[in-house]
């Protein structure tokens, strides 16, 4: 009997546990297809403000706002991360001017903004990743974001210390209602192709890989330890990524800490189930909402999904 199945339901999913990635480009009046990601599109400041209200409107209530620099704009030292006044600082003004109550989250990291694709500043000559250098590129990136009105800042970069510091910068800014979702349990995965061929990072890194920085996908204890450490400096909730292939590391590390803990449906995950939509091979929308409710059985508390505006479609 439904009404029985439905009142003993464990875990569902709602509007209110969405957020949905926003791709922000440079320019103005363009909207283009997002390489590949089948029906996700870039957006300029312009049209990001539309698609923000979008959002508001199908009742998911915070975006992460993901920049795609021009390939010039790229530096060794990642200098347009602090720009205030550049192509991410007028998305953030025109999407808070169409949906002032929609919560905004910034991306954290250097990897758009370097020429070789890395999250952090790499010494010319050794082609070592620095942490401490990056973690002071990283607070400023922080206190520009934080400026430009970003309600929420999520560092993805993976360095060690990075958490204190920006909580730190923005202590010392008068930011210190802006809160800190840091990627804690960030694998280095194989499943980040196509975001980064949608912000355009794919190129600069080549076949570079992140495994010095990022976690080896076959440990969960370390992710616990890196949770840990982050919370210690400050994290208000804690993002796991990817989602589905970690869905033991999302489900220890609310258990065992008792955190808001973000799962992150990254692009490979959305990539290959719309590949096996497109093939007939699986019901989409059936397959998209048991994944949603996976994450939330499995402990979070939110997800990032490229997929969030359509989950929100299919829930009312």
């Amino acid at each position: 009997m439904e009404w029985a199945r439905d009142i003993f339901q464990e875990n569902s999913v709602s509007t209110r546990d969405l957020i949905q990635p926003i791709f922000v480009i440079p320019g103005a009046n363009t909207e283009e297809p997002a390489p590949g990601l089948t029906g996700v599109n870039r957006y300029t400041p312009d049209l990001a403000a539309k698609r923000a209200k979008e959002v508001w409107d199908v009742g998911i209530r915070s975006a992460m706002v993901l920049p795609c620099p021009h390939p010039e704009m790229k530096t060794l030292d990642a200098k347009e991360a602090i720009n205030t006044t550049g192509f991410l600082a007028e998305a953030v003004a025109e999407m808070k001017e169409a949906a002032p109550e929609l919560g905004l989250i910034g991306d954290i990291a250097l990897d758009v903004y370097t020429t070789h694709g890395h999250d952090g500043l790499m010494n010319s000559k050794t082609g070592v990743i620095e942490n401490d250098a990056t973690i002071a590129r990283l607070a400023e990136q922080s206190i520009a974001q934080a400026q430009m009105g970003f309600d929420a800042l999520a560092p993805s970069d993976m360095m060690d210390g990075r958490v204190s510091a920006i909580r730190a910068a923005l202590e010392h800014a008068d930011f210190q209602d802006v809160m800190i979702f840091p990627h804690s349990a960030k694998y280095a995965s194989a499943l980040y192709g196509p975001y980064r061929g949608a912000v355009g990072s794919d190129t600069s890194l080549g076949k570079r890989d992140k495994r010095t920085y990022q976690q080896n996908p076959a440990n969960a204890k370390e992710a616990l330890r890196e949770v840990a450490l982050d919370i210690q400096e400050g994290a208000d909730a804690i993002i796991c990524k990817p989602g589905i292939f970690y869905l033991d590391v999302i489900h220890q590390i609310t258990d065992k800490f008792k955190i808001p803990v973000i799962a992150f449906d990254v692009s490979g995950e959305y990539a290959m189930m719309m590949s096996a939509a497109e093939q007939g091979l699986i019901d989409h929308d059936a397959v998209l909402l048991e994944k949603m409710v996976s994450f939330k059985r499995a402990g979070a508390s939110a997800v990032v999904s490229y997929s969030a505006s359509h989950v929100a479609e299919l829930l009312t």
